[in-house]
């Protein structure tokens, strides 16, 4: 019987111009789907486990694509309530070289952002679950989802879940100070912490010494100093912090850094040519999580979590479409990208 992880979060309308097009060159669009929680989802689905995803979609036929979008790849869409008006929408534009790549969101009045408590039954959704997983964007989207959000991990830690997060601060949605609270509050059902180099800074005052995120110089002592406070503050049994150097738009180095009992234990860095970094850092939250939940030791976890996401910053869309048998070869050292015959 396959493990049960439930994710829970907004799943939205991803639109798009073709290849390096800017959005003021196009009459088209693609559309695609994809969402920190989702994007989770389905990486822990194409790894075989019994993947859940919790949302809010309205019932007409873009909530139902969005909804498809997520069953093609075997993810349990049941506890997905549906109702409400709007599938949030955000605009991506793929940088490349020096020029990076822009984001814009139309998701305010979307279905999830005005769900309600009575919207979700969590002790019907975690029954027989062992994971549950959000990211600091969900509680971002509105106050009554943030109501939910906690809600959500009281539940899971009276079923007994291990609940993890990423804290994904996103400065469009609200204000570092409201960031702040809000997640304090959350993170105190928090066992699994996800961070990036500015995650910790934004969101507690958290920071690494002497690094700059912009100039893409890292100090791997600072981080665990920021790993060591993160835990004392909240309790947390595992922190993972993902280190990107960013070189240019197309092409970063790409490592992190697992911190449990006292200990820090770093992967090895992979020099990425990226072909879409959306989803770069749910990848990894989908790498970790599936190593957790099948019991990999701390250096066996990181790699595993830093090489699935290494791949996936070669797949277009939001989605890591890729195999536990892909990542372990490149985790086990073979990054030629060699054809397979």
């Amino acid at each position: 019987m396959s493990k049960k992880v439930v994710t829970f979060g907004e799943i939205m309308l991803r639109l798009q111009p073709d290849n390096y097009l800017r959005f003021v060159q196009v009459d088209h669009l693609e559309a695609t789907f994809g969402g920190g929680e989702a994007n989770v989802s389905v990486s822990l689905a194409n790894y075989g486990l019994d993947s859940v995803y919790v949302t809010k979609l309205p019932k007409h036929e873009i909530g139902q694509a969005a909804v498809n979008s997520l069953r093609k790849y075997g993810v349990d869409t049941s506890k997905i309530t549906r109702g409400g008006d709007r599938v949030g929408i955000y605009y991506n534009e793929k940088g490349a070289s020096q020029r990076g790549s822009k984001c814009i969101y139309d998701r305010a009045h979307s279905a999830i952002a005005e769900a309600v408590p009575a919207d979700f039954n969590w002790d019907e959704i975690f029954e027989g679950a062992e994971w549950f997983h959000f990211t600091g964007i969900t509680p971002a989207v509105s106050d009554s989802l943030a109501e939910i959000t906690l809600e959500a991990c009281k539940k899971a830690k009276e079923h007994g879940l291990t609940v993890s997060c990423d804290l994904n601060y996103r400065g469009k949605l609200w204000s570092k100070e409201k960031a702040g609270k809000v997640m304090a509050e959350l993170c105190q059902y928090v066992d699994v912490c996800i961070a990036n180099e500015e995650d910790a800074n934004d969101v507690f005052g958290i920071a690494a010494s002497s690094t700059d995120v912009t100039t893409g110089k890292l100090n791997r002592e600072g981080y665990i100093e920021v790993a060591q406070k993160l835990t004392e503050r909240f309790g947390f049994k595992k922190v993972a912090i993902t280190l990107r150097e960013s070189l240019s738009a197309n092409d970063n180095n790409w490592s992190a850094m697992l911190y449990t009992d006292g200990q820090a234990y770093f992967s090895k860095k992979y020099a990425l040519h990226i072909v879409d970094r959306v989803g770069g850092g749910d990848s990894f939250g989908g790498g970790l999580i599936y190593s957790c939940v099948n019991g990999f030791d701390p250096q066996a976890t990181i790699e595993f979590a830093v090489a699935a996401s290494a791949l996936k910053h070669s797949i277009e869309g939001d989605f890591n479409l890729v195999t536990v048998d892909e990542v372990n070869k490149l985790a086990g050292g073979d990054g030629s990208g060699r054809i397979q015959r």
